[in-house]
């Protein structure tokens, strides 16, 4: 218990220092995302991704708490994701070599003594969804911070119910490393995850949640890994709609995530924030609820319905359209040469006419 807090604390600590320190890299070198018009450094993630490995392992070398077999060999998959998500941040990189090793990441820690091949093969599918829900969820200041730490939060109870009680640590030193990195990251932000920080958090809370589940009824653990991660997988469902009845690329960005249309009904960046960690953690709550046998497993069904009810009333919200043109008013130093010829052309004409 003691080494718990003592390693929330470190990891709190730590990410929010580490996290300052490399906004300045990250804006000397490029490693850059454009949001709301701002450059926004992308190095956060490997804070989060470094501190909760080293302090986790930490454990592991000083023995005060073993990680075990299991969870040794999920942390380096998680960290060959973050690795291959920094490579993603600072250079181009196609979807489908992200996805690619995202997947061979997941075949390794998936549980198959507990699961069987077929049903292993659809949590490797299941792993490599949230982990890409999760990087798709990094659209707005504090958003995939939130919901990573209350996810990290829920299955954590999960784990700690089975008597899990290495992976609980490890969920809770990456709950505590994620509200340091939101210190840095909540409106506006200074720093973001990125690629490399999001693919982590999502392939960590995933895996997890799949070893934690493994073993149990396959209806009610889809229902429970669906719970968990409700608002992820939402966004992922809400965007893929958009994109395909718009007929735009898949995977070409815009402004059409969740977090993009309240703010088009008027709710402030913070205000979106707040309301979507509420929603992810209702799911949440019916998740752990539903895992520890509190609540009938119909109540996954509820969450399911409320997420698509969700889905198909911001659809009507249309977040593609013609981008606004700027106003400059009469003598703004800042009109485009053109625009000024023209007005001062004007202006001379109706001085001759007048």
């Amino acid at each position: 218990m003691l080494y718990g807090i003592a390693a929330a604390t470190t990891a709190l600590l730590l990410t929010a220092l580490l996290a300052a320190l490399l906004r300045l890299p990250a804006l000397r070198f490029g490693v850059l995302d454009r949001r709301c018009r701002r450059p926004l450094p992308l190095l956060g993630g490997v804070a989060v991704a470094l501190v909760t490995c080293l302090v986790a392992a930490a454990g592991q070398w000083t023995r005060f708490a073993p990680l075990g077999s299991e969870v040794m060999r999920l942390l380096v998959a998680a960290g060959a994701v973050a690795v291959l998500g920094l490579v993603a941040d600072v250079r181009r990189v196609k979807a489908r070599f992200l996805v690619g090793g995202t997947a061979v990441a997941a075949a390794c820690v998936v549980p198959y003594g507990d699961t069987g091949i077929l049903l292993g093969l659809v949590a490797v599918g299941w792993i490599v969804l949230v982990a890409v829900a999760f990087k798709a969820l990094d659209h707005a200041d504090g958003l995939v911070g939130t919901v990573g730490v209350l996810t990290a939060f829920g299955v954590g109870v999960c784990a700690a119910a089975e008597v899990m009680d290495e992976l609980a640590v490890l969920l809770s030193v990456l709950a505590a490393a994620l509200t340091g990195f939101l210190m840095h990251n909540w409106h506006p932000a200074r720093i973001g995850l990125g690629a490399c920080g999001s693919l982590f958090v999502g392939f960590v809370l995933a895996s997890s949640a799949v070893m934690t589940r493994a073993g149990h009824d396959p209806v009610s653990t889809a229902g429970v890994l669906y719970s968990l991660t409700a608002l992820a997988t939402a966004d992922v469902l809400l965007v893929a709609l958009s994109r395909r009845l718009a007929g735009r690329p898949l995977l070409r960005r815009g402004p059409d995530h969740l977090a993009h249309r309240l703010r088009r009904i008027g709710l402030t960046p913070q205000g979106a924030a707040v309301l979507l960690g509420i929603a992810g953690f209702s799911g949440m709550l019916v998740g752990v609820l539903v895992h520890m046998g509190w609540m009938e497993r119909s109540g996954a069904l509820w969450v399911g319905v409320g997420a698509l009810i969700a889905v198909l009333a911001l659809l009507h919200i249309k977040p593609y359209g013609p981008r606004r043109q700027p106003y400059f008013p009469v003598g703004d130093p800042v009109r485009p040469p053109a625009q000024a010829a023209s007005s001062q052309v004007g202006a001379r004409l109706r001085v001759r006419n007048g």
